[in-house]
């Protein structure tokens, strides 16, 4: 069969293209090196969530072997029929059975099973044998742990910070070799201040009282007021409504009013109390489970 001269050269440089192409298609790129210290949360949770809780996670009708990863008790627990072996053996990842299995080419003791679909890459073996290596801390959820308070940065020049706020901020900046803007003038800041908390400007009165005002907590007292006012709610709930589509009434062609008004007023008086963030969740998510609903 005679191929005409047009193909032939066609696929010669399909060809050539191929050839040179295939050695990047099949190059390995090098792994991610491994962080100093594996954090439990960080690294190791998501691994576990994502390839190991469907069958060792809180679900008691799926849970394979009665082994749990999801909590500290189970993974540290001795396996069941195992002969005293255990998952995990904190610094002794060559004693885990974890790592026996997710690093075994045997099919009836691979882990995840090969037919899941949730093999494990190297980077991640890697992650959970250093981990265990390195003591194999359990960290429980950062939400769940009590809040710590962090030390007061040291600056070399104290003289800008007025508050353990601005030492975190002079702290940072010096870092990166900045330096703090001039300090706005009364009149300016106070605008500033206003738009911020309110969403109004300052009063001409307001203004003069500001300016008249030499007292050293003459910006905290303006601060204070702000936030005492009804415009404070009224400013800062728009934010928190429009995260949850809210409006007053449907829009477009068919624009009845709606009755969530009294939701919309909740939120303006929770900012205006300073109701704590956690029960601001609470009371929107289970409200009607707390004590005294309405």
């Amino acid at each position: 069969m005679n191929i005409p001269f047009k193909y032939t050269v066609g696929l010669l440089i399909l060809a050539g293209c191929i050839a040179a192409c295939w050695p990047g298609c099949h190059s390995s790129q090098p792994a991610p090196a491994l962080p100093r210290q594996v954090d439990f949360n960080f690294h190791i949770k998501p691994i576990l969530s994502d390839r190991c809780f469907k069958c060792h996670g809180p679900d008691e009708g799926a849970r394979k072997a009665d082994l749990r990863l999801d909590t500290r008790e189970g993974a540290f627990a001795a396996l069941k029929d195992e002969d005293e072996r255990y998952a995990i053996v904190p610094g002794k990842p060559d004693q885990s059975m974890l790592v026996h299995r997710i690093t075994s080419t045997d099919p009836e003791e691979m882990m995840p099973p090969p037919d899941s679909r949730l093999s494990l890459s190297p980077y991640e073996i890697a992650l959970l044998k250093k981990w265990i290596a390195q003591g194999a801390e359990w960290k429980e959820h950062w939400a769940f742990l009590p809040p710590e308070k962090s030390p007061v940065p040291v600056v070399k020049d104290d003289s800008w910070p007025r508050n353990e706020i601005d030492h975190f901020v002079w702290n940072r900046m010096q870092q990166h070799g900045l330096a703090p803007s001039p300090a706005e003038s009364k009149e300016k800041w106070l605008r500033r201040v206003s738009f911020d908390l309110t969403g109004l400007p300052p009063s001409p009165e307001e203004l003069e009282a500001f300016l008249a005002n030499e007292e050293a907590e003459a910006y905290e007292q303006v601060v204070d007021r702000l936030l005492a006012s009804e415009a404070y709610g009224e400013r800062m709930a728009p934010l928190w409504l429009d995260a949850a589509r809210y409006a007053d009434s449907h829009g477009y062609q068919d624009d009845r009013p709606r009755t969530m008004w009294p939701w919309r007023d909740w939120v303006i008086q929770a900012f205006n109390q300073n109701m704590p963030y956690d029960s601001f969740l609470i009371w929107q998510l289970a409200g009607d489970l707390l004590p005294h609903a309405t």
